[in-house]
């Protein structure tokens, strides 16, 4: 598997809130492209869970993205996270996020992060309309797209 190792965007235009402990170090940068999905509870759309690929810079998917919230590695690795904050630079798209990571699986490259920054954000907001008691339970996905980048802590030198 292939990863890509690139640096941060701008930090300024990153809010305070959304900027992972000094701590830590950028691991990798993984483009996701998918739907959330959301499901009808009878009055309003309620968010059910993330499905989607991830992508390193030359297109090549190394992983998935879906609910717990989890990513998966190519490698078989995998890290799940919670919500620690939130900002909604583009009120038409998903919030950016700062997720802390919560529990791991394998020995690959998920193994160490800690921190993920979902940023970037289009599309992926729940859907205004369609959702009655004539349609509950049904799900729908939004299509989405992100820019996740996974931290780990900093290696001493």
């Amino acid at each position: 598997m292939r990863l890509l190792f690139l640096a941060l965007p701008l930090i300024l235009q990153i809010p305070g809130n959304l900027k992972p402990p000094a701590k830590e170090s950028l691991a990798f940068h993984a483009h996701a492209s998918g739907d959330q999905i959301y499901t009808c509870d009878g009055a309003k759309w309620a968010f059910t869970a993330p499905d989607a690929k991830l992508f390193d810079q030359g297109g090549n998917q190394i992983g998935t993205h879906f609910a717990g919230p989890t990513w998966k590695s190519a490698d078989g690795s995998l890290v799940r996270a919670r919500a620690v904050g939130n900002a909604t630079p583009d009120p038409e798209s998903i919030p950016w996020l700062l997720l802390t990571a919560t529990d791991h699986e394998g020995a690959g490259v998920m193994k160490n992060i800690t921190s993920i920054q979902r940023l970037n954000t289009k599309g992926g907001k729940a859907p205004e309309t369609g959702c009655d008691t004539a349609h509950q339970g049904v799900k729908k996905g939004v299509p989405y797209t992100a820019d996740y980048y996974f931290f780990t802590i900093r290696q001493a030198p």
